[in-house]
C-alpha cells in the first residue's frame, strides 16, 4: 500500500476515534451532546439573573460554553461538570482560550454525584428522563435562593418562576414551589 494510502487511513481512523469519544461516550453514560446556541444560553442565564461572583453550575457542560459565557459576561464563577474526558479537554482549552480559565472549573464527573451545595445558579439542559432522578438532588442540596434554570424541559412538580416562551427556558427559585408548568401557565396569561 502506498504510503499516502496509509496516512489517510491512519488520519480516518483517528477521526473516527476521535468522533466515538465526542459523541458515544456521552450517550452511552444517558445523554447525547447537544450545543445550546450562545444566544439562548445568554438568555437562560439573564433569565436567571445572574450577577458577578455567583457559583453557576452546568451540568453536562459538554464544549464548555455555559462556563464560558457565564464567566465572560456575567463575571460570574463557573463550574462544568462533564463525564466526557474529551468534552472536558476541550472545554479547559475553549475557557483557557477565552481568558477565563481562573473563573473556569470543568470537573470530569458524573452529575448524579457532584455536591451542588455551593451552587447559586444550576443550568442543565437534558431530557425529562433525567428530571426524575435530579430533582431530589437539587431539592436535597440547593440552599434558599438558589435559582434552576432549564432548557427544553420543565421540572415535572415545580412551578417555574419564570419561563421565556420562545426559547423554552424555565426558572425556578428553592425551594420550589409545588406545581408546574400548567399552574405557572394558569396565573400568567
Amino acid at each position: 500500500m502506498p504510503a499516502n494510502l496509509w496516512l489517510i487511513a491512519l488520519i480516518l481512523g483517528l477521526l473516527l476515534v476521535v468522533y466515538g469519544f465526542w459523541s458515544i461516550v456521552p450517550t452511552l453514560t444517558g445523554l447525547p451532546w447537544r450545543p445550546t446556541s450562545y444566544q439562548r444560553i445568554r438568555a437562560a442565564l439573564a433569565l436567571a439573573h445572574v450577577r458577578p461572583g455567583e457559583v453557576v453550575y452546568d451540568l453536562g457542560s459538554g464544549d464548555g460554553r455555559v462556563p464560558v459565557l457565564a464567566a465572560r459576561e456575567f463575571q460570574a464563577r463557573a463550574v462544568g461538570v462533564e463525564i466526557s474526558p474529551l468534552h472536558c479537554l476541550v472545554s479547559r482549552l475553549y475557557a483557557r482560550i477565552q481568558r477565563v480559565d481562573a473563573q473556569v472549573e470543568i470537573r470530569r464527573a458524573d452529575f448524579y454525584s457532584v455536591d451542588l451545595s455551593e451552587a447559586d445558579v444550576v443550568f442543565a439542559y437534558m431530557t425529562s428522563a433525567q428530571v426524575a432522578r435530579l430533582r431530589p438532588r437539587l431539592e436535597s442540596q440547593l440552599r434558599s435562593g438558589a435559582r434552576v434554570v432549564t432548557i427544553s424541559f420543565d421540572m415535572d412538580g415545580w412551578e417555574p418562576q419564570a419561563v421565556d416562551r420562545d426559547q423554552l427556558i424555565f426558572l425556578y427559585q428553592m425551594p420550589p414551589q409545588a406545581g408546574n408548568l400548567g399552574t405557572y401557565l394558569a396565573k400568567n396569561i
